[in-house]
């Protein structure tokens, strides 16, 4: 239980970004022209932009709040919420927030369905950063300092300050959530370029995929089985709803699930697992915690506890000649 997800009102709809809310950055067929000369210690494809087109949330049509995907993202069991640079703990590229990347460049992602008519959208961080309203040269400076942090440090000496919360902030509360802003927005875009069928998810399975766009960004292609199952399912394709439709869709929904158990991610990330896994259950929002139940037995199976008193008593009678005949003179008897 205690890996629980927090509840949240996923069956309303999308809400509006207030005037003060940065939209997200939209660019799916390349990048704007006009680049300023190249930073030192950033790619060239990583060179800070003039800022980007930008789109409403408004326009996704989301059957969840972008605030309850927010709220969830920066919960421990799932990004976390460090308001300075920090390693990833797999790949100890620099992260800060909600998991935000500082150091991604923007990429061509190649859309590979021809009955999904929507497009990826793979903005660098630094446009990511501007289109949340921050300052370029900001972003360039706690690159740096980043960098010496972790010469000096070392991976595992720089996440124990992390646990010791003895890294001094190097953004607000509220600039942090300007970037988790608009990346959760890139997200929600592209979880609807890799399901054909997004409108017609649940809000749960809505939220769910957006969470695992969100954690994997392109990496997310790899999960070939995933995405299969995802999208040929005959709910999804809107075919005629057959006889017995209802236990066809419990089926193709456990079938969906079972590809991300079987995966690495779940056996690396499990108690996240658990709970992204669980949302893709047609009944997750009737009973979130009965949905999770399955998942968490499949991916963390009971383990048997044997007393140790046990243990030894059989292991002295297996060796004890005497205590064997003992017992079949008693049996005999």
């Amino acid at each position: 239980m205690g890996q629980m997800s927090p509840s949240v009102p996923l069956e309303q709809p999308a809400q509006v970004p207030s005037s003060q809310s940065p939209p997200a950055f939209v660019a799916p067929k390349g990048l704007p022209a006009g680049n300023p000369a190249p930073s030192p210690s950033l790619p060239t494809s990583e060179v800070p932009l003039a800022p980007p087109p930008l789109v409403d949330f408004k326009d996704f049509n989301t059957k969840f709040t972008l605030e309850s995907l927010m709220s969830i993202l920066r919960d421990s069991r799932h990004e976390g919420w460090v308001l300075a640079a920090y390693p990833d703990p797999k790949t100890s590229r620099p992260l800060i927030g909600a998991g935000f990347c500082l150091d991604v460049v923007a990429r061509e992602h190649i859309r590979r369905d021809p009955l999904n008519p929507h497009t990826f959208i793979e903005p660098s961080s630094a446009q990511l950063w501007q289109a949340a309203g921050l300052d370029p040269e900001r972003l360039q400076r706690i690159l740096d300092q980043f960098d010496r942090n972790l010469k000096t440090w070392k991976k595992k000496n720089y996440r124990k300050r992390i646990r010791t919360h003895k890294l001094p902030p190097e953004l607000t509360e509220e600039e942090a959530t300007r970037l988790l802003h608009v990346s959760a927005i890139q997200a929600v875009h592209n979880a609807r370029a890799y399901c054909r069928g997004f409108d017609r998810l649940s809000a749960s399975q809505q939220m769910a995929l957006s969470q695992l766009v969100f954690q994997m960004g392109v990496n997310l292609e790899e999960f070939v089985q995933f995405l299969s199952a995802l999208n040929d399912g005959l709910i999804l394709q809107g075919a005629a709803p057959p006889e017995g439709s209802m236990e066809s869709q419990r089926e193709h929904w456990k079938a969906v699930q079972q590809t991300l158990i079987e995966s690495q991610w779940a056996k690396r990330y499990t108690r996240r697992a658990v709970a992204v896994i669980a949302m893709f259950d047609p009944n997750y929002a009737e009973d979130p915690r009965g949905a999770e139940r399955p998942v968490q037995a499949a991916l963390r199976p009971p383990v048997k506890h044997h007393q140790k008193k046990a243990r030894a008593q059989s292991v002295r009678a297996g060796n004890d000649s005497s205590g064997i005949d003992k017992a079949l003179a008693v049996t005999k008897n």
